[in-house]
């Protein structure tokens, strides 16, 4: 097959080819939260140095930067981060990411099940210390990654909240 496809693929013209998407472009969530952001760090500290941003049409503060993550703060704390794709851990794992391989990448994951009844996402929660990923997943892939301090992650599991 790869011969077939190199014999009717022709030359490619000068300037056609793709540019990968840098390695650095994409968004890293780790336990600490972000390279510009992180855990603990208070609204007016983010707001100061032109990070937190409160005038954009959201359901709350957005991260300059950073349109797939919503910033969750308890008493003027950044306690957790909620991400989408194409944002990731240090591991790789990102929604779309098999579960297999979520536990395979965190071995000591612990299974939390959704109410019976609710509309909401199981989840596998990935602790550190006092530090977690929290990954919502439908029982096939993940959905959303939710990092921070581990009790704010399994609380917010148990009440249900999401970012707004």
């Amino acid at each position: 097959m790869l011969a077939a496809s190199i014999s009717g693929s022709g030359p490619v013209p000068p300037g056609t080819f793709a540019v990968p998407e840098p390695v650095a472009s994409v968004t890293v969530v780790d336990l600490d939260g972000l390279a510009d952001v992180d855990f603990g760090a208070t609204e007016g500290e983010l707001t100061r140095r032109g990070i937190l941003r409160t005038d954009v049409d959201a359901c709350g503060p957005t991260l300059a930067g950073h349109d797939m993550i919503s910033p969750i703060f308890i008493d003027n704390r950044l306690v957790l981060l909620w991400a989408g794709a194409p944002v990731r851990t240090p591991e790789g794992i990102a929604a779309g990411t098999p579960i297999a391989e979520v536990r395979a990448t965190y071995p000591e994951v612990r299974q939390l099940r959704a109410p019976q009844g609710t509309h909401r996402f199981d989840g596998l929660l990935a602790r550190d210390g006092d530090r977690a990923y929290l990954f919502l997943h439908d029982g096939r892939t993940v959905r959303k990654i939710i990092a921070g301090y581990a009790d704010w992650a399994h609380r917010l599991f148990v009440e249900g909240h999401g970012p707004c």
